[in-house]
């Protein structure tokens, strides 16, 4: 397994955090990153407005005897829950793949991994766990501000390298 880097975006489409685990990929300066971070952001929130008309959502009929057989079971073919858009989620080349995790709460987590890498879900899903443990729980961090967390960067030093 080889991750590449990590970056975390705020909801507002700022870098917060970005970490480097193994050389591969050309080395971005300070600058390159924050616009990678911003770009992604408006790409995410277009993919996001992309949906295509047979997942769209039904607006929900005022009649209810326009929306329920004589059963009384819903007789639309809408589901039972509406499909929320999620914009991107994967982009992948042949020397690396981007995979981005976003929360209810609009932040994403971009981890770059080599093209093969299996279970990246998983791994992002144990990034934010590390995340929500070390950084939202931490009484001196101030939300949607730069990560500076000793305990967060232990953390995903031990998860990145062990599984590496």
């Amino acid at each position: 397994m080889v991750v590449f880097s990590l970056l975390i975006i705020n909801k507002a489409g700022g870098l917060v955090y970005s970490r480097e685990f193994h050389a591969g990929l050309a080395k971005l300066s300070s600058n390159d990153l924050l616009i990678l971070a911003g770009t992604f952001h408006g790409v995410h929130a277009i993919t996001r407005s992309l949906v295509p008309d047979a997942v769209r959502p039904v607006q929900p009929s005022t009649s209810i005897s326009a929306s329920t057989s004589t059963s009384g079971v819903n007789s639309t073919s809408a589901p039972a829950f509406p499909v929320r858009p999620s914009g991107l989620e994967v982009l992948e080349s042949s020397h690396f793949r981007l995979t981005c995790f976003q929360t209810l709460t609009g932040t994403k987590f971009l981890l770059l991994t080599e093209p093969a890498q299996p279970n990246v879900d998983v791994v992002l899903k144990k990034i934010y766990e590390l995340y929500a443990d070390y950084v939202m729980k931490n009484p001196f961090y101030t939300v949607e501000m730069p990560i500076r967390c000793q305990k967060f960067d232990t953390g995903l030093d031990a998860f990145v390298r062990v599984r590496g």
